[in-house]
């Protein structure tokens, strides 16, 4: 089976719903069959493309947080419980603390489980989460595709 974390940014308000759809089909498509999705429990592609690969894949799906799912902004809840019944598994990893070295322990969680990477980043600078995601992926020397927003 193959495995795939997500990254993305959050904020995903710069493009109408529509190119995303869109950019799913091309992008996320061909890799669901038969695939389990890795995706962090947040708001803007993390929660967009949960609720693309649920509404129009069979796809494995595993949401994965840094906290509890409780902690997560209400988009990110709201699109978990619109898809439960899509969602194999989620994964609270108990962060006391949610600052950037939790969500960077949550990316590389996903990252290690899975067998690659496809990274939606809507900046080339590298200190954002996605790029620290993807760099994580390529230090594993595991393959990404990363397709900007």
């Amino acid at each position: 089976m193959r495995t795939i974390a997500i990254t993305g940014t959050r904020a995903t308000g710069h493009r109408p719903l529509d190119e995303y759809r869109i950019t799913f089909e091309q992008y996320l498509a061909p890799f669901a069959p038969g695939a389990h999705f890795y995706i962090g429990g947040a708001k803007g592609i993390d929660t967009l493309t949960l609720l693309w690969l649920a509404g129009q894949t069979t796809a494995t799906i595993t949401i994965a947080v840094p906290g509890t799912l409780d902690q997560q902004p209400a988009e990110a809840r709201q699109a978990v419980a619109r898809t439960r019944d899509r969602i194999k598994e989620i994964v609270e990893l108990g962060a006391a603390d949610l600052r950037t070295p939790a969500y960077h322990a949550r990316n590389r969680w996903m990252v290690d489980r899975a067998s690659m990477t496809i990274g939606f980043p809507h900046a080339t600078e590298p200190s954002t989460g996605t790029w620290q995601t993807i760099t994580y992926t390529a230090e594993q020397g595991k393959p990404r595709l990363i397709v900007p927003v």
